[in-house]
């Protein structure tokens, strides 16, 4: 086991949940502005790398939610389904489709492109995050 730097890891305990959340917030604000899925999904990559520096390829995976391989084909999963809803109203497959949830106090919009970016977003993290940390884990036990 390669020795870590302890402030490097007492760093991590809080960046690593502020980089998750920095990486939600792209996924959120794609839908409006430059980003969604795709960026997002490579901040929470980097979130999982810098983690896994700090305490090792193996701690860092069971932080992702699933697993990778689990967590690629949930997002294909959300991909495929968002273009469900078009399809079962007679419309072309991925037109996608836009609602808004009335909350009381104000109105939530709801669409079929926030579940495909939520799909693209987990195929990005499992995908690049995976090979991220099979990388770091070899490493780890090469050293």
């Amino acid at each position: 086991m390669t020795p870590r730097a302890l402030m490097f890891e007492v760093a991590m305990r809080a960046l690593y949940p502020l980089l998750l959340a920095a990486s939600l917030w792209l996924l959120l604000r794609g839908h409006n502005a430059p980003g969604g899925g795709f960026v997002g999904g490579l901040v929470a990559v980097s979130a999982s790398a810098a983690y896994a520096i700090a305490f090792g390829a193996r701690r860092a995976r069971l932080r992702m939610p699933l697993g990778p391989p689990a967590l690629a084909a949930a997002g294909v999963l959300m991909a495929l389904a968002s273009g469900l809803p078009a399809a079962l109203l007679g419309l072309p497959f991925l037109t996608h489709l836009w609602t808004t949830l009335p909350l009381g106090v104000v109105d939530l919009p709801l669409s079929t492109v926030m579940l495909f970016d939520l799909g693209v977003y987990c195929c990005v993290w499992a995908a690049v995050g995976g090979y991220c940390l099979e990388l770091l884990g070899a490493q780890e036990h090469n050293t």
